[in-house]
C-alpha cells in the first residue's frame, strides 16, 4: 500500500456555476463520501490533480485526504475528463476505513518472459486479462498481481489458480478457473492471390502460345511451296 496526501478545500456551495468558477480559478472541484458519512464536496489544486493522474495505479493505490485540521483515507474512484482537452473536471473520492473490503480492479505484470520456453521458440504472449477484479480489506490493496511465466511452454494457459495472491486478496470470479495468458503459436500470414491478375497472367501465356503456333506455321509454309514447283 502507497499513501500520498492530498490537501483539498472544503466548499460550502455545490452546482455548475460554481464548478465553473472555480475551475477557473485553478481548482477540480470533488466529492468524499462513503463509509457510512455524509458526502462533502472539496476542491483540489489543479497542479496536484495534474500529477496524480501522471502517476501509474490511481485507481488502486490509496491516498491520505488533508481537509482542514483533519486527516481521511481515500481511494479514487472517478474522474471525469473533458473530451477535447482532457482537462480533469471533477474526481471522486470513496472514504475507506482499515477495515473497510472493497471490489477493486489490479493490474496484471507478467514476469520472467526471457525465461518462457515458448516465447524463446517465436511464441505469442496472447494476454486474456490486464487487469483482474479482487475483493480485499482497504489496507491489504495489492499495487499488482505477478504472473510467473518461468518455464511455460508454446500452447500454455496459465490459469487464476496457478497464480498466488496476497493473503486476504480474493478474486470476485469464484466459479471457473479463469484463463490470464497463454502463450500462442505465432499466425503465419498468407498474401492473398489477386484472381484478376492472375487471369491476365493466363491471358498472356495463351497469346505467347498462339504467336508461337503461328510462326511454325509461317516456317512450314515455304517448304511445303517449294515442294509444289
Amino acid at each position: 500500500m502507497f499513501e500520498i496526501i492530498i490537501t483539498v478545500e472544503l466548499r460550502e456551495r455545490v452546482g455548475k456555476g460554481f464548478a465553473r468558477a472555480a475551475r477557473r480559478a485553478g481548482f477540480v472541484p470533488g466529492i468524499i463520501y462513503g463509509d457510512k458519512m455524509s458526502p462533502q464536496p472539496v476542491t483540489v489544486d489543479r497542479k496536484q490533480m495534474d500529477k496524480l493522474l501522471q502517476q501509474p495505479g490511481l485507481f488502486n493505490t490509496l491516498y491520505e485526504l488533508q481537509v482542514g485540521d483533519k486527516k481521511q483515507q481515500v481511494l479514487p474512484r472517478d474522474v471525469q475528463l473533458d473530451v477535447v482537452t482532457d482537462a480533469p473536471l471533477h474526481v471522486d473520492f470513496l472514504r475507506l476505513s482499515d477495515t473497510t473490503e472493497i471490489n477493486i480492479d489490479v493490474p496484471v505484470v507478467f514476469l520472467n518472459e526471457e525465461e518462457s520456453e515458448g516465447l524463446k521458440q517465436g511464441g505469442v504472449l496472447n494476454i486474456v486479462r490486464h487487469q483482474i477484479e479482487v475483493r480485499c480489506k482497504a489496507s491489504a490493496i495489492p499495487q499488482s498481481i505477478k504472473v510467473d511465466l518461468a518455464g511455460s511452454e508454446m500452447g500454455d494457459s496459465i490459469h487464476i489458480s496457478a497464480v498466488s495472491l496476497p493473503e486476504g486478496v480474493t478474486p470476485t470470479i469464484t466459479d471457473r478457473d479463469f484463463t490470464i495468458v497463454t502463450i500462442a503459436a505465432p499466425t503465419i500470414h498468407v498474401e492473398p492471390v489477386d484472381e484478376e491478375e492472375m487471369e491476365g497472367e493466363e491471358g498472356e501465356e495463351g497469346e505467347v502460345m498462339e504467336d508461337a503456333e503461328m510462326d511454325e506455321a509461317t516456317a512450314e509454309s515455304p517448304a511445303e511451296e517449294d515442294g509444289e514447283e
